[in-house]
């Protein structure tokens, strides 16, 4: 097993510093990925902080407990194999009791997923197979059963609505049609379907099957539905004073985030000159009216920092809202 971080952590500097002015007690990395973010976390606190690291992808979470390892900083970290929709039952009993003072949440796919080519979650290997799936331990539907198992109306939604696909509706037929003719087993038939339905319109700067990837990929893993129990269950397990810190990529995830964090700020929706029900209180304080973006510094470095926006709340409240349960 090689060891090493799998991709330069995107906002590290800042995450870090968000996560760290907050009150005594673990923070939770519930993307560990390669570590990197983790490594930061461990390097920037004193000795007493821990990190509990949380990835649903087992190779992930092998390689990094290994570098952490191999940096000394291992055994700071509880390792958790999960997805972070579970993160109220994935935390240990007495965790959950007493609460976490940071979470951090960074939604991107890793490097590592995009150059294995089993993985087959990009353009990248031409013959890789249709499974995209971020625990690929799980017995979950891959990509390609997906398309197969899906009707034409729900895969088209999901292109539209996952990844804003152009001619969403043309485009699951024919990948339907493909299936049933035993066509569509790898990324490079899908690459060569999808562009073969794509009319050119000025020159391209990605390739047109980009979005269906990335709608498929948030389809198969059910990201959104993931995120927002995330967000609900963050504030379960946080302790008043604690942080949420989440790393989006697209607007789709970004909304989600923005929407969460206003509504548990400012309460229900209502005509401006009514106060908020009398039985409400607030959830979240918003640390960033306004998204956090990579430098452009940063952006040259680590060109996946790019598209990143980084939104960060403060848990509001007397007392853990999850306690023991």
């Amino acid at each position: 097993m090689s060891t090493g971080i799998f991709h330069i952590p995107v906002m590290a500097e800042a995450a870090v510093a968000f996560l760290l002015a907050t009150p005594s007690g673990p923070i939770v990395d519930a993307t560990l990925g390669g570590g990197g973010h983790t490594s930061a976390l461990l390097a920037g606190s004193a000795s007493e902080r821990r990190v509990i690291a949380v990835d649903q992808d087992q190779e992930a979470l092998a390689e990094a407990q290994a570098s952490l390892t191999e940096q000394g900083t291992a055994d700071r970290c509880t390792f958790i194999h999960g997805n972070f929709r579970d993160l109220p039952t994935l935390l240990p009993a007495e965790v959950r009791e007493h609460g976490v003072s940071g979470i951090l949440a960074d939604l991107g796919v890793s490097s590592h997923q995009l150059d294995a080519e089993e993985r087959g979650f990009g353009l990248k290997h031409a013959s890789a197979p249709l499974d995209m799936r971020m625990d690929a331990s799980s017995s979950s539907p891959t990509a390609a059963d997906y398309i197969a198992e899906t009707p034409v109306n729900e895969l088209t939604r999901a292109l539209r609505n996952y990844g804003e696909v152009q001619g969403p509706g043309r485009i699951a037929r024919a990948m339907k049609e493909a299936v049933d003719a035993d066509r569509l087993e790898t990324t490079r038939d899908l690459a060569e379907l999808v562009e073969q339905l794509s009319p050119v319109r000025g020159k391209r700067k990605t390739h047109p099957a980009t979005t269906v990837f990335q709608a498929l990929r948030i389809a198969v893993n059910g990201e959104l539905d993931a995120l927002d129990a995330l967000l609900e269950g963050a504030s379960r397990v946080l302790k008043p004073g604690g942080r949420l810190a989440i790393m989006s990529y697209h607007s789709l995830e970004d909304r989600r985030v923005k929407h969460t964090f206003r509504l548990g700020q400012d309460g229900p929706p209502r005509p401006g000159h009514l106060p908020p029900p009398s039985d409400w209180e607030p959830t979240w304080s918003v640390l960033t009216p306004r998204p956090v973006s990579a430098s452009e510094y940063e952006i040259a470095n680590n060109p996946r920092a790019r598209s990143a926006r980084l939104r960060v709340a403060e848990r509001t409240g007397g007392n853990l809202v999850g306690g023991s349960a």
